[in-house]
């Protein structure tokens, strides 16, 4: 009988130790989680704050612009474009007669040779958005008509090759005004051999070319260019703008 009581008390001792050790892990496993918690609080509250400012914050602003006005302003810097240029040599005669009444007393002849260049292209400053469409995949653009930019005489090359007043200088002395006139008409004739030979058909292809280029940086779309053929009155360094 005394022997049951020690073992019961044997096992009271053991149970209360037992609960006692239990006890003593679960509080160790509450002060370490407190302390993991208190080391970690600062790290789990920056990535919240982060996570909270990504999803606040505003995003960057951007211009809108459109791509064809861009296009535009790209084209029209270059204005004026020459594409094609002619140089040729002429001779060109000029004269002034002195009359008295309907009978001519003499004649004055001057015989000029020159040289000049003309210049031909298109005028990008003519263009405006709506020759100019945009896709997702391609850029299409109308250009101008070719016309004749500019036309000048070489006046360093040029020369007056012979001037004669006729029998016994009796021709009018107009050498300026005679020399003047020469010029104009060789310019005349400049454009004209120019624009016979196909200098207005070759700037317009020359053109396409050439914006091609100009447009090769704007990315991946196809670039397609449509040209317009000359018109008549833009075969004239005089013509109306």
């Amino acid at each position: 009988m005394k022997s049951s009581k020690q073992s019961f008390s044997f096992l009271k001792h053991l149970l209360l130790v037992s609960t006692g050790g239990i006890s003593l892990v679960v509080l160790l496993s509450i002060v370490g989680m407190r302390q993991i918690g208190e080391r970690f609080a600062p790290f789990a509250r920056d990535r919240v704050l982060t996570l909270f400012e990504g999803i606040l914050q505003p995003a960057p602003l951007t211009a809108q612009i459109e791509i064809s006005t861009l296009i535009l302003q790209k084209m029209q810097e270059a204005n004026e474009l020459t594409t094609a240029v002619y140089n040729m040599e002429t001779v060109v005669p000029a004269s002034a007669d002195r009359q008295i009444g309907q009978f001519v007393l003499a004649t004055t002849n001057l015989i000029y040779i020159g040289q000049g260049e003309v210049r031909a292209g298109v005028d990008l400053s003519q263009l405006n958005e709506t020759n100019i469409k945009v896709t997702p995949n391609k850029i299409h653009i109308d250009l101008p008509p070719p016309q004749i930019l500019d036309g000048k005489i070489d006046v360093h090359r040029s020369r007056v090759y012979d001037y004669n007043r006729g029998f016994l200088n009796l021709g009018p002395d107009v050498a300026p005004q005679l020399q003047t006139l020469a010029q104009q008409k060789t310019l005349e004739q400049i454009v004209n051999a120019a624009c016979s030979e196909g200098l207005l058909e070759k700037a317009n292809e020359r053109a396409r070319e050439a914006i091609a280029q100009i447009l090769a940086t704007t990315g991946e779309r196809q670039v397609e260019i449509k040209t317009t053929p000359p018109l008549p009155n833009h075969c004239s360094v005089n013509y109306p703008r």
